[in-house]
């Protein structure tokens, strides 16, 4: 029996139940550190889950759905012990990052290079597939008390000491919540799959930007590289319709040729791209991570290291919270949460909205603009290291 007494913020409560809607990266990240961490004995943890239990095999072939995972984010998963797993199985580490627009040359002085040896670290970051990551984040939870339901539909408000939102850009709790969100249509959508190549990808991530949107190469540890190809909705709706050779075609012309042929390796697939921002991120006894609270373009993998941030400052928030015998539901305790991420997590939307808009924009100021612009930067020295290190999570 849970016994607790209370004046204001202040507790004594032996045991808080905790329940994380969404069983995704972010939300089975949160639950991990908080079921390992030094107050894991005050915490009796529930995770639900619509979708059933993802399910990952090295004898399938690599996923269309992955991430770009940063050395920050690389940091936290080997904190609670799931990195040695998802390093031993099948990842994608690149050393190097390109990014040039159509009107250039991938190798002029507007185009965009780094190296992991700028910055004296073995790689950039990780290609990996998010079945793999929620497979060894699900291993590493065997071992807790953690309560995991697949298959179960929230149809109300969750009862508890604190609900967590992470559960997608179509929230639930953020619904039940009455919390309001903005909203930012693309007017793109994303084309993905994976094709073979000509020429070695030499562990390099590419990028390069169209009149419609850019086309992110992505290196695989197989040889291929994974394609999340921005475009209009009418042009990936056609890309669907098209047989492999044809669009193995547009994806090599797209890619100006820089890899040589490219042809199609198995499934394709699209999904639109927005951008939307919950107007807020904790009420009491709530709190909204990763999509649920933000969704941001891809074009610069940044959506699953913005989720993993969130986790980690949430859970630190409470155990501190717990240090100084506060209610870890309390409004006041979850606002320095939403201090704390609200402010990176909408630079960096904005940040991707307004360079996907600004590279999508034809007229010839803007070409001179981008053209300065990437010139500029590329010898901005310090602007230029923290700019990169703050997109890599490197310290």
């Amino acid at each position: 029996m849970t016994s607790s007494l209370s004046w204001g913020t202040i507790t004594l409560k032996d045991k808080f139940n905790i329940t994380i809607t969404g069983a995704g990266i972010t939300g089975l990240t949160c639950a991990a550190l908080l079921s390992k961490g030094r107050h894991a004995s005050k915490f009796k943890i529930k995770i639900i889950d619509a979708n059933p239990r993802p399910i990952f095999s090295l004898k399938n072939d690599i996923s269309l759905r992955v991430s770009a995972i940063s050395n920050g984010s690389i940091d936290i998963l080997n904190m609670i012990g799931a990195w040695p797993s998802i390093k031993n199985t099948r990842v994608s580490p690149f050393t190097g990052m390109r990014v040039w627009d159509e009107n250039f040359e991938s190798e002029s002085k507007s185009s965009l290079y780094f190296d992991a040896a700028e910055f004296a670290i073995p790689y950039l970051g990780y290609i990996i597939e998010n079945n793999l990551i929620k497979d060894a984040l699900l291993k590493t939870l065997e071992d807790t008390n953690v309560e995991i339901y697949f298959d179960t539909k929230v149809r109300e408000m969750p009862k508890g000491d604190l609900i967590i939102g992470s559960d997608g850009p179509n929230s639930c709790i953020r619904e039940f919540a009455g919390i309001k969100k903005n909203l930012w249509p693309y007017n793109q959508t994303a084309f993905v799959t994976n094709v073979n190549v000509e020429y070695d990808h030499n562990k390099v991530a590419l990028q390069r930007f169209l009149e419609d949107g850019p086309i992110g190469i992505l290196p695989l540890s197989s040889g291929q590289v994974s394609i999340v190809w921005s475009t209009t909705p009418e042009k990936a709706s056609s890309f669907m319709k098209l047989s492999d050779d044809q669009i193995s075609e547009k994806i090599t012309h797209a890619s100006d040729g820089i890899l040589g042929k490219m042809s199609l390796s198995g499934l394709k697939g699209s999904f639109p791209l927005f951008a939307q921002h919950a107007e807020r991120y904790v009420k009491s006894g709530i709190a909204l991570i990763g999509d649920a609270a933000h969704a941001i373009h891809p074009l610069a993998g940044q959506g699953a290291n913005l989720g993993f941030q969130d986790a980690l400052e949430l859970t630190s928030v409470l155990n501190t919270a717990i240090d100084n015998g506060l209610y870890p539901g309390d409004y006041l305790v979850l606002r320095r949460f939403e201090r704390a991420r609200k402010g990176p997590n909408l630079t960096m939307l904005h940040f991707m909205t307004g360079l996907n808009k600004l590279f999508i924009n034809d007229s010839d100021l803007i070409k001179f603009i981008r053209k300065t612009g990437m010139q500029i930067f590329n010898n901005s020295g310090p602007i230029r290291e923290y700019a990169v290190k703050v997109a890599l999570g490197v310290k």
